[in-house]
């Protein structure tokens, strides 16, 4: 007899629901709802992968599948859940994720960052005899640490920045950019990203490189001329600087200096700012430098110096807080899932599952995988009630 999860309204696994099945009606024994709540639940258990999802399915209690949706001792086994993952439409998984996730709430007052960075599936490149190493983009909060709304990357014959690129404007669609700043490396300074962000009510702040070499160069000429040159003076300068400790580094001094100076003269979308970013650091005794150059659609008023360098900072939380805890935690490198969409899938279920956990503000995410490896209900908690209310 087919169930579904019990699933109270606004839950995650509701969600899901909305997502097709790729199966013939008459062959479906495990509804699609029931399966993804069972893999989302397994995940945030401690199973990496396809067979340890299985294998928890058939340990858990009768209360526990009844919750999932599943009558006791049935359920999917390790080929029904490949075999029903290499089918599924990552677009569409992505596509129920993202407005799932897409009301996390921005900060009022003060821009929210959203990151944007692609991440490869490195345990299916062996499989491959061509293709481009991306296979997910995807956009974080800052703030919360939410995987906002994904991107799948299918195989190409481009390189990865052509890749990224080009479904880069769909992601930047799916989100609602009010209050919030897109943030990446150089790879997305480009004329049109900013000015769709814009055209949704969002901003941008961006690296500056090679890939856009005459703007990189008028920056280098404003805030670190030739030497033998006349400088120009900065008529607006305005600085921010933070110092920090740690990751093997003796005190890391990182200085912000923004300008209005090319406004007027450079030609971009929306640009109000300029800025020069240089890193200083000692490294195991050797002392090390690093300048960047960037530009912003936020104005002098909203993006104080300290607010530029906190968004730019904060940036590189996707690589730390979510690629970083799928590779370290989740496994997702080792993974050799390599079937159909299967490693896609597998992949959006990560990161539905560190969203899951950071939304709940839990940081500690091994020691909870841990835990709830002992206490499944907790896991299920996060996926069959609607989202927990945090003041």
């Amino acid at each position: 007899m087919r169930s579904m999860p019990h699933a109270a309204p606004a839950s995650l696994a509701q969600a899901v629901s909305s997502i097709p099945d790729p199966r013939r009606h008459a062959s479906v024994i495990y509804p699609l709802p029931a399966v993804l709540a069972l893999a989302l639940s397994a995940i945030l258990a401690g199973q990496h992968s396809v067979l340890a999802i299985a294998e928890w399915g058939t340990r858990q209690s009768a209360a526990v599948l009844g919750r999932l949706g599943f009558g006791a001792g049935r359920t999917p086994c390790q080929s029904t859940l490949q075999r029903l993952f290499a089918k599924l439409d990552p677009d569409a998984v992505a596509t129920a994720l993202s407005a799932y996730f897409a009301t996390t709430a921005t900060q009022l007052g003060a821009p929210t960052g959203v990151s944007l960075d692609g991440k490869a599936l490195r345990g299916q490149l062996q499989y491959r005899s061509s293709g481009c190493p991306v296979d997910l983009l995807t956009a974080l909060c800052h703030a919360s640490g939410v995987a906002l709304a994904h991107e799948p990357i299918e195989a190409t014959t481009g390189t990865k920045a052509e890749a990224e690129l080009t479904v880069a404007p769909a992601l930047v669609a799916h989100l609602d950019w009010t209050g919030r700043v897109l943030t990446g490396d150089a790879l997305f300074c480009q004329r049109h990203l900013c000015q769709q962000v814009l055209d949704a009510g969002g901003d941008y702040l961006l690296l500056v490189k090679g890939n856009q070499g005459l703007l990189e160069r008028d920056l280098a000429l404003l805030f670190d001329p030739p030497a033998g040159s006349d400088p120009l003076p900065l008529l607006d300068q305005r600085e921010a600087r933070t110092i920090e400790r740690g990751h093997g580094r003796q005190q890391e001094v990182r200085h912000l200096l923004a300008s209005t100076d090319l406004t007027g003269y450079l030609d971009w979308p929306g640009l109000a700012q300029v800025f020069r970013l240089a890193r200083t650091w000692l490294e195991h005794g050797v002392a090390r430098r690093q300048v960047q150059y960037g530009i912003t659609s936020l104005d002098p008023t909203r993006g104080t110096p300290a607010v530029l360098l906190a968004l730019k900072r904060g940036h590189w939380g996707i690589e730390n807080g979510l690629h970083r805890v799928k590779d370290v935690t989740f496994g997702e490198d080792a993974s050799l899932i390599h079937t159909g969409h299967g490693p896609l899938v597998m992949a959006l279920l990560r990161d539905t599952a560190i969203s899951l956990l950071y939304r709940a503000g839990i940081r500690r995410v091994a020691a909870c995988l841990r835990h709830w490896s002992q206490y499944p209900d907790r896991a299920l908690d996060l996926v069959l009630l609607p989202p927990p209310v945090r003041a």
